[in-house]
């Protein structure tokens, strides 16, 4: 294979690198057993909408990497793009949407819109996954490093489960470091009864009854998931503000509190264009009676086919805190979802109390780290390096403590709250 990869590279200029990869107007190419792998940086979205929105549709490709889920991050953000096109045969095989992110030298490529996913996967199609594994990783490393190496000095694809739904992840084979946090998910069945058996169902069943006592004997509520964007922009905007307030009482950064972020949000919100792949719908508890239209918590789902993922959530500790509203609708979401069809409620990645009480399936996922150019190989070893001091502390659950203590002392002068929401 090496050998025809060489006389491809000769015939096209006389001053190829040595590893037998053509290079044709930023194009990269190598054979493989399946057949010819290009690969093309493309700087717009729009011209790849076709192709991209046929990719989304594979129920395996995560929605964080849909398109209008990158297009709302980069119309809101603004990065420069290095979108990465893999063509078999001259067939598109998958995408990669990359955005370049500089810090101080280093331009990193990652993910459209990393901060704030879940579950990211690229966009690849069913043909490709079952051949990658056929590339020699070697082959595969030396093909994107050409494709990027006037673009990144770092390849960086955080938050990637190398297994999903049965099948290994396509760029397994280039170098990663597990991610010190899994994602939590719950198993849908066609019942909630059916779907919380493997947990303490008795348990569970008794919590949500007095949880419904408690907010009636309070006036009432009702669970609310509007329609109307206006309804849904509000309900957005309550949001930021329950937020903003529960990040300042536990003294952590707020990371909803950039316009830019926020802009993003709402954006997600004008994206749904009906069907059930949702980018963004809300759900919250409005209390009655004595707290008549007040909001008590909010979920923020996304939905793909029959995955549902939690992308957010808050609380306004102000109202019947004795309830738990928030554990309620997670009850409320969780048992539409079921109803609706979903297989799987997904509560995203971090490790919380709250999820491991919903959830008995954890799912681990890795960052892949490829550099491109020296400076990406300093980046990649200070990531690792970081990553796995990570996992040290919170592998030690009085150390993890100990350090979350620290932080919020240390930038609001109290102790940190605790609250199951």
């Amino acid at each position: 294979m090496r050998a025809q990869m060489r006389h491809d590279a000769m015939a096209v200029a006389e001053d190829l690198p040595e590893d037998g990869l053509a290079v044709v107007n930023g194009g990269a190419g190598l054979d493989t057993p399946a057949g010819r792998l290009s690969l093309i940086v493309h700087h717009q979205m729009e011209p790849l909408e076709n192709s991209w929105r046929e990719l989304e549709a594979d129920p395996w490709n995560s929605l964080h990497q849909s398109f209008d889920w990158c297009r709302a991050w980069v119309q809101t953000h603004g990065h420069p793009l290095a979108i990465v096109e893999g063509r078999l045969n001259s067939q598109t095989a998958f995408l990669l949407p990359l955005e370049i992110d500089r810090q101080f030298l280093l331009r990193r490529a990652q993910l459209v819109g990393s901060p704030f996913t879940n579950f990211n996967s690229g966009l690849f199609s069913a043909t490709f996954r079952q051949v990658a594994a056929e590339i020699a990783p070697h082959d595969l490393e030396t093909l994107f490093i050409h494709a990027l190496h006037d673009h990144a000095d770092l390849l960086s694809l955080t938050h990637v489960p190398l297994d999903w739904r049965g099948e290994r992840h396509p760029l397994a084979a280039l170098p990663h470091v597990q991610n010190q946090n899994p994602s939590f998910q719950l198993p849908l069945c066609a019942t909630m009864e059916e779907s919380i058996a493997p947990l303490n169902a008795k348990s569970r069943r008794k919590k949500y009854r007095a949880q419904i006592r408690k907010l009636e004997a309070a006036g009432g509520y009702e669970h609310i998931r509007p329609t109307q964007l206006s309804e849904q922009q509000a309900l957005l905007e309550c949001f930021f503000q329950q937020k903003a307030a529960r990040f300042a009482a536990v003294g952590l950064p707020n990371v909803f509190q950039p316009a830019e972020t926020q802009a993003f949000f709402r954006m997600l919100l004008e994206s749904d264009r009906g069907g059930s792949d949702v980018p963004l719908e809300l759900h919250a508890i409005r209390l009655k009676g004595e707290y008549e239209g007040k909001i008590a918590a909010i979920t923020g789902l996304s939905r793909k086919g029959d995955h549902v993922i939690c992308q957010f959530g808050s609380i306004d500790d102000s109202l019947v805190p004795d309830a738990s509203p928030g554990e309620l609708l997670f009850w409320l979401v969780i048992e539409r979802s079921a109803l609706t069809g979903a297989a799987v409620f997904d509560f995203g990645i971090g490790d919380q109390d709250y999820k491991r009480r919903w959830c008995n399936i954890q799912t681990v996922h890795h960052d892949i780290l490829l550099p491109i150019r020296p400076a990406g190989r300093f980046a990649a070893m200070t990531h690792r390096g970081m990553t796995r001091t990570k996992t040290l502390i919170k592998g030690n659950p009085h150390l993890y403590a100990l350090i979350q203590r620290w932080r919020a002392m240390g930038t609001s002068g109290q102790p940190p709250a605790k609250s199951d929401d």
